[in-house]
């Protein structure tokens, strides 16, 4: 069984890989804080409570981090509570040339997306984007030949949602729905539609101008814990995979612990 370990900015993913088949995966809240100590025996307790005892053996992981401070808390996790060593994630050993202008700068779950959607869905002579829904909304293009190219960053759903309840006097926290109508009668309506269809035509806009500025009909991907708040409001991805990260993770780990297997990609341009 393989543990793959997404720590992001708002949550700490974690699934677990039966061979290729996620079998269970949850939900931390990321906090610089916490020691490895209280992250371990939630992970621990959150694997007894789903897994049977029969399908507990974690024999791997690995780790893709945004945030610094909390990478070797969740490497000391592994070794003391999982009992393994985990293979810590960089740009540079994610098996796709990366064309940026200083590689370092991306982010790596940015490039485990691009992977993972270009070995899921990619089409013969077709480019792809990959848009995620975390804390920050991100778009992210590979070329045809399977090139990571670039992107763009946008604030995400949830803090701008915040931001707009946090310093508003008198505009209350809501929930993240799609309106029946963008003409809202009451508060709570005006916000649920200035949030939602604003942030569908930011996802509109931007794609529509990544798509001029690439050759061919570009697979449109969407992933992260928001993407079906923006796909039911209306179906703008041709793909939706809420745990495309995670598979991502899993495949990187096959290619680099089976050195004798053929690699996804040829080696990066750093």
């Amino acid at each position: 069984m393989l543990l793959a370990i997404d720590i992001g900015n708002t949550n700490v993913v974690v699934g677990v890989f039966q061979a290729k088949t996620l079998v269970a995966s949850w939900r931390f809240t990321t906090d610089n804080r916490r020691t490895e100590d209280e992250y371990g025996l939630e992970l621990t307790g959150s694997i007894n409570a789903t897994l049977s005892a029969g399908d507990r053996e974690i024999t791997g992981a690995i780790i893709a981090s945004v945030v610094p401070s909390l990478t070797d808390v969740w490497v000391q996790v592994c070794r003391k509570y999982i009992k393994n060593k985990a293979l810590v994630v960089e740009a540079k050993k994610v098996p796709m040339p990366i064309l940026y202008d200083i590689p370092g700068e991306v982010g790596t779950d940015r490039i485990v997306n691009a992977l993972a959607a270009w070995e899921l869905y990619r089409k013969k002579g077709e480019p792809l984007i990959i848009v995620d829904f975390g804390t920050a909304t991100t778009f992210d293009v590979v070329s045809k030949n399977g090139e990571y190219l670039g992107g763009a960053i946008a604030p995400g759903i949830g803090i701008s949602c915040e931001a707009l309840f946090s310093r508003t006097a008198k505009l209350p926290k809501v929930e993240l729905v799609k309106p029946d109508k963008c003409l809202g009668k009451n508060t709570v309506h005006s916000m649920q539609a200035g949030l939602v269809f604003g942030f569908l035509g930011q996802v509109k806009e931007i794609l529509k101008q990544l798509k001029k500025e690439i050759k061919g009909r570009p697979v449109i991907v969407g992933t992260g814990g928001l993407v079906n708040l923006i796909q039911n409001a209306e179906k703008i991805f041709d793909k939706v995979n809420q745990n495309l990260t995670l598979i991502g993770l899993r495949m990187i780990h096959e290619t680099i612990i089976s050195p004798k297997k053929k690699p996804i990609l040829r080696a990066g341009r750093h």
